[in-house]
């Protein structure tokens, strides 16, 4: 029988071996293609059976799952799940994986008879389907999203969302970065841009840069990435700025000045199968910090 922590190693090494083979093909998981011609609907998370959406690590296999197998649908359930709607699972689909983690206590004595609490950390890997592969689901699961809204709406939104950051925005220049002396995001004329969305998805990457500053989310990356710590945090506002993406509505943009990076990325996560699980956890907390900014205060602008 295996042990719990040969269970959380299996785990993160299935996941690390499909980012990685994805990346080898040059598919960035994060960077789902929303433009294809089989998206249907508006672009969001991967979502549970009750619409609560998925986050973290678990964003990235179900985007990458409805890419390779052609998915239209962000809905996803399991086997028990469906049975319970009255539906079933064709017969010969395959399920994807995603993974749960939590921590329990376990109260141990010692050999004084004293009894303590401690806190262990455990993971597991489960199947789930999209609505796609299910016969029988009631209409909620079945009707079509409807069509986005119209782009100067969703770009309102997202305008709102980072004006309310209170993230000091300044524009000029021809590059877009965060400086973290000064506490400020640079950004390039919105006119510079191929598009408004283009424009929304670089500034979602760099206000995800601007989570790290000591007195917001104190992002230190340390021994775990060693020299690749500067690649590593280019990982994390990637898949930060994907997650906005999707939260807001907006098309993710690759980011072509991010290719370099590739190579180290998959250094990294070769060399350790929990660098990803890291990554996209540091990105899932700089988008929920970001989210709870939404109090209506005004960024500073220039």
């Amino acid at each position: 029988m295996k042990t719990s922590t040969q269970t959380r190693t299996d785990v993160y090494s299935r996941v690390t071996s499909k980012i990685i083979a994805d990346l080898e093909k040059g598919v960035r998981p994060w960077q789902r293609p929303w433009n294809s011609e089989r998206a249907a609907g508006s672009i969001s998370r991967p979502l549970r059976h009750n619409g609560t959406p998925y986050r973290g690590v678990n964003v990235l296999l179900l985007w990458c799952e409805a890419q390779e197998k052609g998915y239209s649908t962000s809905v996803w359930m399991t086997f028990k799940q469906a049975q319970q709607l009255g539906a079933t699972v064709r017969k010969g689909e395959h399920g994807s994986l995603v993974v749960f983690a939590d921590r329990f206590t376990k109260t141990e004595t010692d050999p004084q008879g004293q009894e303590s609490a401690r806190e262990i950390p455990f993971m597991k890997g489960f199947t789930v389907f999209n609505v796609e592969q299910i016969d029988g689901l009631p209409a909620p699961y079945t009707v079509k999203a409807q069509e986005p809204s119209e782009p100067v709406a969703r770009i309102e939104k997202a305008e709102s969302f980072f004006a309310a950051t209170g993230a000091t925005i300044r524009h000029g220049g021809s590059q877009a970065f965060y400086a973290p002396a000064r506490d400020l995001v640079q950004m390039p004329p919105r006119e510079s841009f191929k598009d408004a969305e283009s424009y929304c998805a670089t500034l979602a990457h760099e206000l995800t840069h601007w989570t790290s500053h000591p007195a917001r989310l104190s992002r230190e990356l340390g021994k775990r990435f060693g020299d690749r710590a500067y690649a590593a945090e280019e990982l994390i506002a990637e898949m930060g700025s994907a997650f906005l993406c999707a939260d807001l509505g907006i098309t993710p943009e690759v980011r072509e000045d991010h290719t370099a990076y590739l190579a180290c990325w998959l250094d990294v996560m070769k060399a350790d199968s929990r660098a990803i699980f890291t990554a996209a956890s540091q990105a899932q907390s700089a988008a929920d910090y970001l989210h709870t900014l939404q109090d209506g205060r005004p960024a500073a602008q220039a």
